[in-house]
């Protein structure tokens, strides 16, 4: 299981609370984290990267990938 390490351009718990309630729907997501404060998102799965990129997006935020952690 890969994680990886994207930068989410998140204001407030209302920004986490959509990527919170995007990831727990997505299958093959074994584990999130939320770092609010320095904007990162880290996902725990084998899906592509272009993938979780795209469902990131679905927030209406900036995605920027960081990288596999």
């Amino acid at each position: 299981m890969t994680r990886h390490e994207f930068e989410v351009a998140m204001t407030c718990e209302g920004c986490s609370g959509a990527v919170t309630r995007i990831l727990k729907k997505v299958e093959g997501v074994k584990d999130f984290g939320i770092d609010l404060s320095n904007k990162l998102v880290w996902i725990e799965s084998d899906k592509d990267v272009k993938f979780l990129q795209e469902t990131l997006e679905k927030c209406g935020k900036e995605v920027k990938y960081n990288g596999s952690k």
